[in-house]
């Protein structure tokens, strides 16, 4: 979301200070080479920058290895078209990302979509599944995939860590508990947590204390980080399979070296500058407060997500605040009014969401001011 009081305020992530020192960066560790990889990651357009960057955000997740993919529609696919096959389950919550659902339903896995955040129904899927065999493929058998060799049947719980319509929270030890619980494979986005949650910025799954547990995390550099790619995190294993067998790694050439470098900038914003996260979840916090006062007091044309939780303004800690409006003309509405008053706030409808579940997103940035929000909160009160 951009607001200033004539116009849009530039929602680039990247100045152009932060370009130079990127460029210089690349001249500097790349200078006998070109602007792209050149090649596959396979057969040549693998460069010390991948493997470095890989180095360092392994370490940044608190993981083993990482691989680095163009896209993050790319790095979802390439998970789930791997570890899962024909004769597997994936168990994924339904608001979970369409990216991963594409993935999954492309997978040739048996997917059961799970009501957004019901572990009860989650257990129930996985208990049912459990029974059926006797034995299954844990974390640790990857290695049959990788020899080709016939292996027992496997079961993926796929969720986001934030989920990006809603912008509320999974309860990742309870997921992974219950992944752990019957030998399945846990597979958590962190799109929308990497850089925002979490004491160094690692995500939900470090806000949460699980970081270690989950088997593999997908992060986004297009987020938080202002740059584009998907990184892959998880045990060493893992990510192997994923080199010798993940097709939309092997079969796309390599990410350009600009591109590498804009994500370690970023990481270096990310771990020198927390006061952006401080301020960002302030900022959201105090939103959100207002915005519940508004809706109490009148009827503002849009309601707030209800909370799972009996406390509503304790749950929401993320930049993400969705303003349910039901139908797609009052967001269309809603949302053109708040672009006329100078804010970027775009109208969700069918099939994004849910029927009568139309919305207009707020995404908040770290550098808008105290008066871009009272503006914004004028804004809505405005009929």
């Amino acid at each position: 979301m951009a607001g200033t009081s004539s116009t849009f305020r530039a929602t680039t992530t990247w100045d152009s200070h932060s370009i130079r020192i990127c460029a210089s960066r690349l001249l500097q560790q790349h200078s006998s080479g070109g602007w792209g990889a050149c090649a596959s990651r396979l057969v040549g357009g693998t460069l010390t920058i991948h493997q470095q960057l890989e180095n360092r955000f392994a370490a940044f997740k608190h993981a083993q290895a990482a691989l680095l993919f163009p896209t993050g529609y790319m790095a979802n696919l390439a998970v789930l078209t791997t570890l899962a096959t024909q004769g597997d389950l994936i168990c994924i919550d339904k608001l979970t990302h369409a990216s991963l659902i594409d993935a999954a339903q492309s997978s040739g896995a048996t997917v059961r979509v799970y009501p957004h955040g019901d572990l009860a129904k989650l257990r129930r899927l996985l208990s049912r599944w459990h029974k059926q065999f006797t034995q299954h493929a844990p974390i640790q058998a990857l290695s049959s995939k990788t020899d080709m060799a016939p292996r027992l049947p496997r079961a993926l719980v796929v969720t986001d860590s934030v989920f990006s319509m809603d912008g509320d929270l999974a309860d990742l030890p309870g997921v992974i508990a219950l992944a752990r619980e019957f030998g399945a494979i846990s597979v958590v986005d962190e799109a929308h947590g990497t850089g925002v949650l979490g004491e160094s910025g690692a995500g939900l799954c470090e806000l949460q204390g699980v970081s270690g547990q989950v088997d593999v995390v997908i992060s986004t550099a297009s987020k938080a980080l202002g740059c584009l790619g998907g990184i892959v995190t998880a045990h060493k294993l893992v990510i192997q399979t994923l080199v010798n067998h993940a097709r939309s790694f092997i079969y796309t050439t390599g990410v350009p070296p600009m591109q590498v470098v804009a994500i370690d900038a970023a990481l270096d914003v990310i771990r020198d500058e927390p006061q952006r996260r401080t301020r960002l979840q302030s900022m959201s916090q105090y939103l959100i407060d207002e915005l519940i006062a508004l809706t109490r007091k009148r009827n503002a044309g849009f309601t707030l997500m209800q909370s799972r939780s009996e406390n509503y303004e304790s749950r929401m800690t993320t930049p993400i605040i969705p303003l349910i409006t039901g139908s797609a003309e009052s967001s269309l509405a809603l949302s053109k009014r708040l672009r006329e008053r100078g804010f970027l706030a775009p109208a969700i409808r069918p099939p994004t969401v849910a029927p009568n579940a139309s919305r207009v997103r707020l995404s908040l940035r770290c550098d808008l001011g105290d008066e871009d929000l009272q503006k914004l909160i004028k804004a809505l009160a405005d009929d």
